[in-house]
């Protein structure tokens, strides 16, 4: 089947005639039957009459041999030895139509194609007339058998209408979902031009339509995240790119430097320069190793888990650098991957380790249904400003620069992709003095003890 006779618009036509030639069926049927009953009846009545009137003219003694036709289509009176003695003008001269007669005292008719002396098929009404010279005589009154159209004329004429009918909503279809469907055309052609150059364009959103109103606003929200997100990852595969650069630029500075003057080149502070270097880069590709797995969105391996414990674990694992005052209430439990969550935890207390003055306080906590994971420092503070900027990916604050030029700047977006993959939140918010970042989980039932 041809791809243009399967699309929508032909499907839709197709279907709208198909309707209306069953509509005009169903009633062409009703009209047709109500005609050809009412025909029969009229017959069967045209038959009666012309029965009566014949057999009250014998009753009368006024029989004449050329009966009036009237209605009827043809009238014979046979006697008992089957001569015709009056019929109407057509049968003038004629032999009997019929030679049957009633099997009792009731009238009998029958299909005769023809009756003797007529043309075409017709129903033949056959009346005993008792008590006649010679026995009993026998009326015949003959009428065309209707046909099941009923009529010519309304045949055609139904045919006509229904053939009208049937190509204006046809048509009418065919205009409507064209209509319907421009919308939907100029999106798809709108977004068969978007590109990677062009994914600031949008496709048309039309006035009217509702249901492809919010098709085209559904398509244009999806661009602007499709946007968002590629400026993104250009951002970020910019910013990783330098930061890659940097350090592999002086490593190879220092190593051009001590080829050039072995003599005069320190060569274990020159390792360790370049050693450091290394290890700068080797944390920067594991952080993006670690992004890229949490973009990709790798299943959790979620199991009932204590936070004060995990938080505690974490906290006693490795020395810090300033006092970590802890409040770690015991029994707040939340679905979650340990690993994940403790590289969360890990990546708060080292950035609250890079900002803190003298002291880091860490608070785990129930909330209602959720459990709150608080870690706080008391240094220089973000602004209101920047609250959600340190969360991008490679941002550093100059106060972290200066504090710890070898980090990566992935350490808080790392930490809050975590947390929205466990269905939480983590988020910078007001503190007296200094950052306050605080976690926010689903609180889940302890495990059952085994």
């Amino acid at each position: 089947m041809p791809e243009r006779n399967r699309s929508l618009r032909i499907r839709i036509t197709v279907a709208a005639g198909a309707v209306a030639v069953l509509v005009c069926l169903c009633i062409s049927a009703v009209l047709m039957i109500g005609l050809h009953d009412r025909q029969i009846g009229d017959a069967r009545q045209r038959t009666r009459e012309g029965a009566q009137r014949t057999m009250g003219l014998i009753r009368g003694d006024h029989l004449p041999t050329v009966l009036q036709s009237d209605r009827a289509a043809a009238i014979q009176v046979v006697d008992a030895n089957k001569h015709v003695i009056s019929s109407t003008e057509q049968l003038a001269g004629k032999p009997a139509m019929a030679t049957f007669r009633p099997d009792g005292p009731l009238p009998d008719d029958r299909a005769l194609c023809p009756p003797a002396g007529l043309k075409g098929c017709m129903t033949v009404f056959a009346l005993d007339v008792f008590q006649q010279p010679g026995g009993t005589w026998v009326i015949y009154v003959a009428n065309p058998i209707i046909p099941w159209y009923g009529d010519v004329t309304l045949l055609l004429f139904l045919i006509g209408v229904s053939a009208v009918v049937i190509t204006m909503m046809a048509a009418g279809a065919f205009q409507v979902v064209g209509k319907t469907l421009a919308p939907v055309e100029a999106i798809r052609a709108e977004l068969a031009e978007i590109t990677a150059t062009g994914l600031d364009r949008r496709v048309p959103v039309p006035r009217h339509q509702h249901e492809i109103k919010l098709l085209a606003e559904t398509v244009n929200h999806t661009l602007d995240r499709l946007e968002a997100a590629y400026v993104q990852l250009r951002r970020f595969t910019s910013e990783a790119s330098h930061d890659l650069r940097s350090p592999m630029t002086a490593m190879r500075i220092q190593v051009e430097d001590a080829l050039m003057f072995p003599d005069d080149t320190d060569w274990p502070q020159t390792a360790n320069a370049v050693l450091t270097g290394m290890e700068r880069m080797q944390a920067i590709v594991t952080d993006l190793l670690t992004l890229a797995r949490l973009d990709a969105g790798a299943p959790l391996r979620l199991e009932s888990t204590d936070l004060a414990e995990l938080v505690g674990g974490e906290l006693d694992r490795h020395p810090h650098k300033v006092e970590i005052t802890r409040s770690l209430e015991k029994g707040v439990f939340a679905d979650c991957d340990r690993l994940k969550i403790a590289r969360l935890v890990t990546n708060l207390i080292d950035n609250a380790e890079r900002h803190a003055d003298t002291q880091i306080t860490v608070i785990v906590s129930r909330n209602g249904p959720q459990a709150v994971l608080e870690v706080a420092d008391d240094g220089a503070g973000i602004p209101v400003e920047l609250r959600e900027v340190v969360f991008e990916r490679f941002t550093r604050l100059d106060t972290s620069r200066d504090r710890d030029p070898a980090g990566t700047g992935l350490g808080l977006a790392i930490a809050r992709q975590i947390a929205e993959a466990h269905h939480g939140t983590l988020t910078a918010e007001h503190s007296p003095r200094g950052a306050r970042f605080v976690l926010r989980l689903t609180r889940s039932e302890p495990p059952l003890s085994r």
